[in-house]
């Protein structure tokens, strides 16, 4: 397969060869479906500790709602950690409780993926009745577009996250959210966007453990266009197997409002996603020839 890649006006394109048209004959540029992703905002009502400023981010939050008001994603999307960790559940109820109440009021629907902070004291059916959520791993359509939330917070043992039972550099996707996996892929039968926390496309602390068996789905599927993720509060972006693994930048990173991180996502009928950062966000915009 031909890959290459090149920097136009300081933004990274990568153009792909021999992926699959996402609409057949019909395809055109058109949006498919435009949709919002913040990651990391760990909000907390307690002092900052090195770059994290916890109280900050409701202040980051509220430009980024800003934005999305001019731009009308058809969802938003938060990719793990909306909390920080607390002393006692009660605490950790009152961040979710206070940062939801705005991130809530940017558009009905909305998603929410699973981090491991989100899950410290709180056990994972706290945290989903806190964000009026059933599941932690789920698919759905959107502009006839696929997309899948998975919940790798569960350690090596398959044991899930909550009540201190976890260690952020021990993430796993266990064996019956695979399955899950292979089977939603299989009748989707449409093109794939995957929404996660940890990393799928590392072999380090911020990677998911059975990484590798869960790319061997997601390829042999040969309908994942892309993986967003968050977790490493770095923008970072690898190609593995024909899906583009984009990490974005954490919101709770730095103070003041040029250090925020927000994105907006278009995907469009001809197979070509465009992500377009705000602040310390970077943009990117992959094309299929």
């Amino acid at each position: 397969m031909d890959r290459r890649a090149f920097v136009k006006e300081g933004t990274l394109f990568l153009a792909a060869a021999g992926l699959p048209s996402w609409s057949g004959a019909n395809a055109n540029t058109e949006d498919a479906v435009r949709f919002a992703v913040v990651t990391d905002l760990h909000y907390a009502d307690k002092p900052a500790t090195g770059t994290r400023y916890y109280r900050e981010t409701l202040t980051k939050l509220g430009e980024a709602a800003e934005r999305f008001a001019k731009e009308k994603p058809a969802f938003i999307v938060e990719l793990g950690d909306l909390i920080d960790a607390a002393d006692s559940v009660e605490k950790e109820q009152k961040y979710l409780q206070r940062v939801n109440k705005e991130f809530s009021a940017i558009t009905k629907d909305r998603h929410y993926v699973l981090g491991n902070h989100c899950v410290d004291f709180l056990t994972k059916g706290e945290f989903l009745d806190g964000v009026e959520r059933k599941a932690s791993h789920y698919s759905f359509d959107a502009g006839g577009i696929h997309f899948i939330v998975l919940d790798a917070c569960f350690t090596s043992t398959g044991k899930a996250y909550g009540r201190k039972a976890s260690k952020w550099n021990d993430a796993n996707i266990p064996r019956e959210q695979i399955e899950w996996l292979q089977g939603d892929l299989k009748s989707a039968a449409k093109p794939t966007v995957v929404l996660a926390h940890q990393r799928l496309d590392v072999a380090n602390d911020y990677g998911v453990k059975n990484a590798p068996e869960v790319r061997k789905v997601l390829e042999a599927s040969g309908r994942v266009r892309a993986v967003f993720q968050g977790h490493s509060h770095k923008n970072d972006h690898n190609e593995i197997g024909g899906i583009h693994y984009c990490t974005l930048h954490a919101m709770i990173e730095g103070s003041g409002e040029a250090n925020n991180g927000y994105s907006m996502v278009v995907v469009k009928n001809d197979g070509s996603i465009q992500v377009s950062g705000f602040r310390k966000q970077a943009a990117y915009e992959w094309k299929v020839e």
